[in-house]
């Protein structure tokens, strides 16, 4: 595997794409738009830049990294030649399935075909695909220069061989990749977005602030942030989107959204994407400041 071709230049793909670039590999990273490419390259190069400053990689490393990546604005010229294609657009089920519709045209059938979904049935997704035993989930953690964990997730038809092939890639990557199955949320999101939307109704209830629930799971559960914090940093719609696709997935109530989080994204409250969340971003990126909304 000599090339891979990665579509979406946003937080996921962009990070996806400095990843297999550092490890070597040719990159053609794709978006619709220029100007999320641009700003997709800028994340990478500032990203290196601390690498370099950090002492982790060298300025020739930062350059050769820079150098293994170019940039496309249509699917069918990005992935020509490719090896395999990594998705990580919008989670969105009808975008996802249109992508890999479109890929199944445009590659040949011996093209592995990964989504970085991280909630969406990987079956359901090969459904649009010709050869569905070639499509695979990858699901990167965020910051995925930095994450070591890749949840690999197998759909109803994902062959033995495909699955090894991108369980040891992932290993080339330097990632810990781990096999599981495709049901709703798999295994990350099946338990940590219940933990979140749990965390957004004790806020809801008044039992606790946004701070102080926070503080309970950094301090006495020793996670590294609290969820509420943890939900701004991956973004509020997409923390929705999961608890939908889990609610609708499994008929469970106990997936059901806290209608504090789906007011928050009816009103554009966001987290960090958007400069508010549970807390406010306007001033830094850092959760230093509670929301005026949720400060006492």
């Amino acid at each position: 595997m000599k090339q891979i071709a990665v579509i979406g230049a946003g937080t996921m793909g962009n990070g996806i794409a400095h990843t297999f670039a550092q490890s070597g590999f040719t990159v053609k990273l794709i978006d619709i738009s220029e100007k999320s490419l641009e700003k997709g390259m800028a994340t990478i190069a500032a990203n290196l830049d601390r690498m370099v400053t950090k002492g982790t990689i060298s300025e020739e490393d930062k350059h050769k990294t820079i150098s293994n990546i170019i940039t496309y604005t249509d699917i069918k010229d990005g992935v020509v030649g490719c090896d395999l294609v990594v998705e990580a657009a919008t989670e969105n089920v009808q975008l996802k399935f249109n992508i890999f519709k479109q890929l199944s045209e445009v590659c040949a059938h011996n093209v592995i075909l990964a989504t970085n979904t991280s909630s969406i049935s990987i079956t359901q997704i090969a459904a649009n695909v010709v050869h569905p035993e070639r499509v695979i989930g990858m699901h990167f953690m965020n910051p995925v220069p930095i994450m070591k964990l890749v949840e690999i997730i197998r759909g109803y038809n994902t062959s033995d061989e495909v699955t090894q092939i991108i369980m040891d890639l992932s290993v080339k990557l330097g990632k810990t990749p781990t096999e599981v199955n495709d049901y709703p949320g798999f295994v990350a999101n099946r338990i940590l977005m219940p933990m979140i939307n749990e965390a957004i109704e004790t806020l809801y209830n008044g039992v606790g602030g946004v701070y102080e629930i926070d503080t309970v799971m950094k301090l006495g559960m020793a996670h590294p942030m609290g969820p509420l914090q943890l939900a701004d940093f991956i973004g509020l719609d997409v923390c929705l989107s999961i608890l939908n696709v889990m609610y609708d997935g499994f008929k469970n109530p106990k997936y059901a959204p806290c209608p504090l989080l789906v007011n928050m994204v009816m009103a554009g409250k966001l987290g960090v994407k958007s400069g508010e969340g549970f807390y406010d971003y306007s001033e830094s990126k850092k959760a230093e400041k509670v929301s005026k909304q949720f400060s006492k």
